[in-house]
């Protein structure tokens, strides 16, 4: 990822970045967002404007149909908002990001800045993925904080213990590839084998290393029979050769701690967009030009209907 200053020497002006949007969308010419034609025609009053004639003179902009579209933020604002969460290994907050770009944390803007937050993180959850090849981990992993940490009136009423109360997430990873992961409803057998067949390549896999949990026991039985390991974390087992969970485990301990030091609290009903947004982070940690790689998945979200 490139540093601060070179972003800055890269989008200086609004037009230089709406310039790199115009060609991350349309790599082959303009084309209407409506009904694809290229028979469109610019605006000269208004620079990245033009007309549809194929939909009766439809004018639409560059922002059209893309998450910047009737912002009042210039785009210059979204793309270091962008950049700013791209950076930070374990995620940025919002009031983080707002004191970076502002100074005040208390200005009645910092309400903006967290949409853009959240508008980013949903166009990354949209991002496409391919299935995992090679040698792929699964583990759980439980959200939710510690009962032991609470007050013990609340702990008493709502008889927290274990994993009782937390949200839960699965996650796969291949050996130096992708991870993917979202959130579960329970950990049962028929959740957790679902999404290990979901998301792995049945034929380029050679090993999926799980623990013992009794949810992955059909993996490797039956006529669509997985090349299944198991290491035993409770018999004090945690490598066996090329048998272990180290590497989705080192993902685990990065998003919470991501979560415990930028976010401090994440509702459940916003942790898949956090997912999405360390998932895109990290997938993306070799890639010399992440932050092109999220425009070009900016622009291929599409906005929910209102």
């Amino acid at each position: 990822m490139e540093t601060l200053d070179a972003f800055d020497r890269r989008f200086p002006t609004e037009e230089s970045c709406r310039l790199a949007l115009q060609a991350a969308r349309w790599p082959d010419g303009v084309r209407c967002p409506k009904c694809g034609t290229d028979k469109v025609y610019a605006l000269k009053s208004k620079p990245f404007y033009w007309l549809c004639r194929a939909c009766k003179n439809r004018r639409f902009s560059v922002i059209s149909n893309t998450i910047f579209e009737n912002t009042k933020k210039p785009l210059i604002v979204w793309f270091k908002v962008a950049y700013l969460m791209l950076v930070a290994k374990k995620g940025r907050s919002a009031h983080e990001i707002h004191r970076t770009l502002y100074g005040d944390p208390f200005t009645n803007d910092y309400h903006t800045t967290w949409y853009m937050c959240t508008r980013l993180r949903a166009a990354m959850k949209n991002q496409e993925w391919t299935a995992l090849m090679g040698k792929v981990e699964v583990d759980e992993a439980f959200f939710g904080g510690k009962a032991e940490n609470m007050h013990a009136e609340k702990r008493k009423r709502l008889a927290l213990t274990g994993t009782k109360g937390k949200v839960a997430v699965i996650g796969a990873i291949a050996r130096k590839g992708n991870v993917v992961c979202q959130m579960i409803e329970n950990t049962d057998l028929p959740t957790l084998d679902r999404f290990v067949r979901k998301v792995v390549n049945k034929e380029k896999v050679d090993l999926i290393a799980t623990d013992e949990h009794g949810g992955y026991r059909a993996l490797g039985t039956g006529p669509d029979a997985l090349p299944h390991q198991v290491v035993r974390h409770s018999a004090g087992e945690y490598v066996r050769g090329v048998v272990h969970t180290n590497t989705i485990e080192g993902f685990w301990s990065l998003l919470k701690r991501g979560v415990m030091g930028s976010f401090h609290h994440v509702s459940k009903r916003y942790l898949p967009l956090y997912l999405a947004e360390f998932t895109f982070r990290y997938n993306n940690r070799k890639n010399p030009d992440a932050f092109m790689e999220l425009l070009s998945v900016v622009i291929k979200f599409e906005i929910p209907p209102v």
